[in-house]
C-alpha cells in the first residue's frame, strides 16, 4: 500500500514538474535610442515632479482646489507621451506673461502717467 502511494505521489510530482516548468524568459539587447529615450523620459518626469514640489506651485494648485499629492500621483501614472507633451508645454509657456487684463492695466497706467506728467 505504501509503494502504490509513493508511485502515485512520484507520478503526480513528475507530471506537475513537466506541466508547470515551461516558463520562457527572453533576454535581449536594447538599442541605444531606447535606453536614451527611457533616460530622457525619467528626467522629464522628475522635472515635472520637482515643479510640483515648489511651494508656489502647491499654493496655486490648492487655490484651484487640487491636492498637490493627487497631482503628483497623476504625474506618476502618466504615459511617456503625456509627460513629454507636458514638459514641452512647460518649456514653451511664457514665464510671467500678462493676460489681456494685465496689458490693459499697464496701458491705462501708462496713459495716466503720461497725461498727468505732460499736461501743461
Amino acid at each position: 500500500m505504501t509503494s502504490t502511494m509513493k508511485r502515485m505521489t512520484c507520478r503526480a510530482l513528475v507530471v506537475s514538474l513537466l506541466a508547470l516548468s515551461f516558463q520562457t524568459a527572453n533576454a535581449g539587447m536594447i538599442g541605444a535610442d531606447q535606453a536614451a529615450a527611457s533616460t530622457q523620459t525619467q528626467a522629464q518626469r522628475s522635472m515635472v515632479l520637482s515643479v510640483l514640489d515648489r511651494a508656489e506651485t502647491a499654493s496655486q494648485l490648492q487655490a484651484q482646489g487640487i491636492d498637490p499629492a493627487d497631482a503628483r500621483a497623476r504625474v506618476a501614472v502618466m504615459t511617456d507621451q503625456e509627460v513629454q507633451q507636458l514638459t514641452q508645454d512647460m518649456h514653451n509657456a511664457p514665464a510671467g506673461a500678462l493676460d489681456s487684463g494685465g496689458w490693459l492695466a499697464v496701458i491705462v497706467i501708462a496713459g495716466l502717467v503720461w497725461y498727468f506728467a505732460f499736461r501743461k
